[in-house]
């Protein structure tokens, strides 16, 4: 006698076929076709399908009604999202210390050493104050938040969090024209962008993967967080603020920084979905996988080996010859003044009409190859000393920026400039790998800078009309 559960999961299944042939003959498309399986594939589940922990069945599908839903679902994701930055910064901020000082330990020693084989002065310059300093701050200034951000993220997404996260997501990419999954590969720029465009792997869809190509780069990297982090703790946080109370200021503001790269991200989006890269939306169809315990030491040993150590190497790897050309701008004289001055009195005049000055666009030029030597550049700039200088040995840093007519305007949109400018040099070579195409490698840098600049200028010149500055 045949099983009651095999009789119905039989009668089931050809419901399934009887359904899609059904869609099929109607013309229906490929969305409807997948949304009738999975709906008779869901009465499968029930009728024919007996689960061993219907407790623990019971608590996800609770848990998921909150997290998943259109009241809670964003407030807890950006929760979330806040606690992984206080955590970060709070985390990150002794380590990074620490390591400056330890390579600045090491820094005298090696000084000692050029002096005592009376090696020349521009050798002692390029190998230490160039290459050497410039290395040490990327990895002080880089290591301790990376190797507390990546395992934190893959602990959410070892508990099985991140694909809730991609679900709430959807609703606002596929009205933008975008794809659910966007929200990992975003997720993943949180990181590195240049890893993100890899991951842009897994949406099918050939538009709407261009569209993530293309829109990744709004969401701040792990080398644009020292500069937040920094300014956002300088600048927009109120000056009595102290220990915790301006580490969760600090957290909050970066959560409105991020929240503006959300909301270009939809707007490029959907300019994009309506222009050049017109199409339908594709149905996303994800399987929510069940709540797991993390293995919390396998998934930070992991995360930190794969992620953290190889997006650290690639930084060592690009940062150390611009550490170099940044020391011989900073120090080849040309009718009296360094090239590095030269360049930042042409970029001045253009500079100020987005609120910022020459010094930062040139900046942001020799930092091409890599986002974490920004700061380290437009300090060496300011101090015109011709090296690389230690962020953490300066202690005033702030009366420094002041000295050079900073106001809260120019840490603004200094930050939002980072946030929405091109994209580093690696990223670039990525996007160009995975398209094949020169023209989506330039426009993926042409179209940030035009946003950043437009928002910029349009920041600065609404300040200056209201006489907030």
């Amino acid at each position: 006698m045949e099983s009651p559960h095999v009789i119905k999961g039989t009668d089931a299944m050809d419901s399934l076929l009887s359904a899609a042939k059904k869609l099929a003959d109607k013309g229906g498309i490929r969305d409807e076709i997948v949304s009738g399986i999975y709906g008779v594939s869901a009465d499968i589940c029930r009728d024919a399908v007996t689960y061993k922990d219907q407790k623990k069945l019971a608590s996800t599908y609770k848990l998921d009604s909150i997290v998943t839903s259109k009241i809670w679902g964003f407030p807890i994701m950006l929760a979330g999202l806040g606690l992984v930055f206080w955590i970060t910064i709070a985390g990150a901020n002794y380590p990074s210390g620490w390591l400056a000082s330890f390579f600045g330990w090491i820094e005298g020693y090696l000084t000692s050493g050029f002096e005592a084989v009376n090696a020349p002065a521009w050798l002692h310059g390029v190998l230490v104050l160039g290459l050497y300093r410039g290395t040490s701050w990327v990895i002080s200034v880089m290591l301790p938040p990376m190797m507390i951000f990546f395992p934190v993220f893959a602990l959410l997404e070892n508990f099985g969090y991140l694909p809730r996260v991609a679900f709430n997501m959807d609703r606002l990419f596929k009205k933008s024209g975008g794809h659910g999954k966007q929200a990992l590969t975003m997720s993943m720029g949180f990181g590195c962008n240049a890893a993100a465009i890899l991951s842009t792997r897994i949406i099918e869809s050939p538009r709407e993967r261009m569209l993530a190509i293309l829109t990744n780069n709004f969401v701040p990297c792990n080398g644009r967080w020292p500069t937040l982090i920094l300014l956002s703790s300088l600048f927009m946080v109120g000056g009595a603020a102290a220990g915790a109370l301006r580490t969760l200021s600090t957290a909050l503001v970066l959560m409105g920084i991020v929240l503006i790269g959300i909301i270009v991200t939809l707007t490029v989006s959907w300019v994009m979905s309506k222009t050049a890269l017109r199409g339908v939306p594709t149905h996303y169809t994800l399987e929510l996988p069940p709540y797991r315990r993390p293995q919390i030491w396998k998934t930070i040993l992991i995360s930190s080996k794969e992620k953290s150590l190889n997006v650290l190497t690639r930084a060592i790897v690009v940062a150390a010859p611009a550490g170099i050309l940044t020391w011989i701008l900073g120090n080849v004289m040309v009718g009296g003044d360094s090239v590095l001055n030269h360049m930042a009195a042409f970029f001045d005049p253009f500079a100020n009409l987005l609120g910022l000055d020459g010094f930062i666009i040139m900046a942001f030029i020799l930092g091409l190859p890599a986002n974490e030597i920004v700061l380290p550049i437009l300090l060496m700039g300011y101090m015109s000393s011709g090296a690389m200088v230690d962020i953490d040995g300066l202690g005033g840093i702030k009366d420094i920026f002041l000295s050079h007519g900073w106001t809260w305007l120019t840490a603004l949109n200094m930050m939002l400039f980072s946030l929405l400018h091109y994209p580093c040099g690696t990223t670039l070579i990525n996007i160009y790998k995975e398209t094949r195409s020169m023209k989506w490698a330039v426009l993926s840098a042409v179209i940030p800078l035009g946003i950043a600049i437009a928002v910029t200028f349009a920041v600065a010149q609404a300040a200056r009309l209201f006489g907030w500055v």
